[in-house]
C-alpha cells in the first residue's frame, strides 16, 4: 500500500494506491482512518477495488460502521469506482444519501473526488 498526498489549498488528502483489498472488515477501516489521521491528512480517497465486496452489502453493516467513524472524526472520504453495477435499491439509496452530505462521496473518477474536496 502506498499513500499519495494531494494538497488543495490547506487541505491534505491521502490517496490509497494498492492492488490489494485494504479494507476487509470494519476494524480495517478504523485502522486506516487512524493511520491517515495521525499522519495529518484531512481527507481520504480509496478505490472500490481496495474494499471487500461485503462493504457494499448493507446487511453486513460494515459500510455504516466505517462511514460513521469517518463522520465522527470529521475525516472526509471519497470512494472511487463504478457503482452502476450495484442494482440493490438499498445500496443505491445509501450512495445517493451519502453523496448529499458532501462528507462521504462515491465518485467515478479521482478528479471528481479531488474536485469535491476542493469545495
Amino acid at each position: 500500500m502506498k499513500i499519495k498526498s494531494h494538497d488543495i489549498n490547506t487541505t491534505k488528502i491521502a490517496e490509497i494506491i494498492s492492488d490489494e483489498i485494504i479494507i476487509k472488515s470494519a476494524q480495517d477501516g478504523l485502522d486506516l482512518l487512524g493511520d491517515i489521521y495521525y499522519q495529518g491528512f484531512d481527507k481520504l480517497i480509496i478505490y472500490e477495488h481496495n474494499i471487500t465486496p461485503e462493504f457494499f452489502d448493507l446487511k453486513t453493516k460494515m459500510a455504516g460502521d466505517i462511514l460513521q467513524k469517518f463522520s465522527n472524526y470529521r475525516v472526509g472520504l471519497a470512494i472511487v469506482g463504478d457503482f452502476e453495477k450495484y442494482q440493490s435499491k438499498s445500496i443505491r439509496d445509501f450512495i445517493f444519501e451519502s453523496n448529499k452530505t458532501k462528507h462521504i462521496n462515491f465518485v467515478e473518477l479521482l478528479e471528481d473526488a479531488l474536485n469535491n474536496f476542493s469545495k
